[in-house]
């Protein structure tokens, strides 16, 4: 881009999301003259729709196991942290005049827990501060130096300083986050890591009968075991909810990126389903063999272990008949159900996604190395992490880092 030194700098942000909008923050805090282009009609619609059922800003666990939620690039995302930690984060909120409380989980929720006055009061501070909002702007790449942008009034360019991109993943394309950016990227030799869901669910095939009678069924007392990448075995307590094509849910989002990772490597990958988490395996074994009379086993099951429902199902629907009548292999079975997961849902449906612009395509400034001018922030690099207000902790963060980045290399 061209490094024009007029007073102010202009630089423009593509993408309203929280990544966008906190670069905008930090560069009009220095003077800078911000344009914000966004495809949509309004900004952070999907930050928007991801409040609706409790807006999860960050989480108050200690610091050192915050980042390490970030897996193998947790030294990444660590060195945007630093500038605006988990505590600065709500430091923030409270600037904008919204109070927050920490809940039984650990995770931190505005006190309405709504993010539409949290948005609202960003907006206004950014347009106090002279951010320019530029709607229904499709960022279709370079003319030269320039931006081209599809708008209303048909297609423009623009020329700026710097420029932030901010165009988030591929998850919820309806809300504009459609990864259109990878080939506009690639053509200029960014590398960018194939994007793939992150925080999604899996198909497991059930068949049509299972599907019909407990799709939408939550399962609330169970846990699953699973193989970590290293080969050990793993086992997390929680909830999800059986689908008409699989499963999904905040137990299943905590550890999907291992998962997807297998069924890539392998092709499918098994899970163990414990539906008896709060009995170990001497009392299910016990209850299972006890004399039953003249009852028929689900209603055995269910009477001594309160089996039933969408549980008793998936006994019938994983095991054989001869396994099911079996007491010994259906004790097992109950506290290690194996489940086979052959996909991840699609992208679109994922809550978030990892690939993106690899790291090594960014310099110490957040600035691409093959395109000067240009940095990069938010869910369009590629890292992830799990729900529980780690992604937007984050996303916040490298907002901020690419900002000062700008300023770095406008002032040297």
């Amino acid at each position: 881009m061209s490094n024009s030194m007029s007073s102010p700098h202009r630089v423009a942000v593509i993408g309203g999301g929280p990544a966008g909008l906190m670069a905008a923050e930090v560069l009009a805090a220095a003077g800078v003259q911000v344009d914000v282009f966004d495809a949509m009609p309004s900004v952070a619609r999907k930050f928007l729709l991801a409040g609706k059922g409790g807006m999860n800003i960050t989480h108050s666990e200690p610091y050192d196991a915050f980042v390490a939620r970030y897996g193998a690039r947790s030294a990444e995302v660590a060195a945007w942290l630093a500038d605006f930690t988990p505590d600065d984060v709500r430091a923030w909120i409270h600037g904008l005049g919204i109070d927050t409380f920490v809940g039984t989980s650990g995770r931190v929720f505005p006190t309405d827990m709504k993010a539409a006055p949290l948005l609202r009061a960003w907006l206004h501070r950014l347009r106090d501060a002279g951010v320019r909002f530029h709607m229904r702007h499709r960022w279709l790449g370079w003319e030269g130096d320039a931006l081209r942008f599809s708008a209303p009034e048909g297609e423009t360019i623009a020329r700026f300083d710097a420029v932030v991109l901010a165009l988030g993943g591929a998850s919820w394309a309806r809300l504009g986050s459609d990864g259109a950016w990878v080939p506009l990227l690639e053509q200029r030799r960014v590398a960018v890591a194939p994007l793939v869901p992150a925080n999604c669910g899996f198909d497991v095939d059930w068949s049509p009968h299972f599907s019909d009678k407990h799709a939408g069924a939550p399962l609330t007392t169970v846990a699953i075991g699973y193989k970590e990448r290293d080969g050990s075995r793993a086992r997390r307590q929680g909830q999800f909810v059986v689908t008409s094509t699989g499963i999904e849910g905040s137990l299943v989002y905590a550890f999907s990126n291992v998962l997807r990772d297998q069924i890539a490597a392998r092709g499918e990958t098994t899970i163990w389903l414990d539906l008896a988490p709060d009995h170990d395996a001497a009392r299910v074994r016990a209850e299972v063999t006890r004399p039953r009379g003249a009852r028929s086993m689900s209603s055995h099951l269910q009477s001594r272990l309160g089996i039933k429902g969408v549980k008793a199902g998936l006994l019938r629907e994983c095991l054989a008949q001869a396994e099911y009548m079996d007491e010994e292999a259906l004790a097992g079975a109950i506290k290690a159900l194996p489940l086979v997961l052959k996909r991840p849902r699609p992208i679109d449906e994922a809550i978030s996604s990892a690939g993106g612009v690899r790291f090594e395509s960014i310099d110490e400034h957040g600035q691409l190395r093959a395109v000067p001018g240009v940095f990069v922030a938010g869910e369009m690099i590629d890292w992830e992490a799990p729900t529980g207000g780690y992604l937007l902790t984050a996303c916040f963060a490298s907002g901020r880092a690419a900002a000062r980045g700008v300023l770095a290399v406008l002032d040297a």
